[in-house]
């Protein structure tokens, strides 16, 4: 029951964001693992809001600030690597070097 229902939750995501439209059947370990770095990254980002609500010097919140941007680009690494290991691979034995255009283009928009 929960299987069905985490699927769901990954289809509504990405219908209701500015992507492809594609989804994702993620295993549980992978799903946990993001979800537990979004989970940090957001309480990092509530601490962010506590220091500028409590007039927090500006060096402590931009030091703040930049773990936040490490934290989420660590995120990216583990998101696209595990995208590179399942989608593009499986794509690729599947004949469908698209995917190759698709990867390159998602690699450009991510070191802008």
């Amino acid at each position: 029951m929960a299987e069905s229902k985490h699927n769901h939750d990954i289809e509504e995501t990405a219908e209701c964001c500015c992507c492809s439209g594609k989804t994702k059947d993620r295993d549980e370990k992978e799903f946990k693992d993001l979800m537990n770095r979004l989970k940090r990254i957001e309480g990092q980002v509530r601490g962010v809001e506590g220091m500028l609500e409590n007039d927090a010097y500006c060096t402590d919140i931009l030091i703040q600030v930049s773990a936040i941007t490490s934290a989420l680009n660590s995120f990216n690494k583990v998101l696209l690597a595990n995208h590179m290991r399942t989608c593009v691979a499986d794509n690729i034995r599947e004949g469908n070097d698209e995917i190759i255009d698709e990867l390159v283009v998602t690699l450009q928009k991510l070191m802008k």
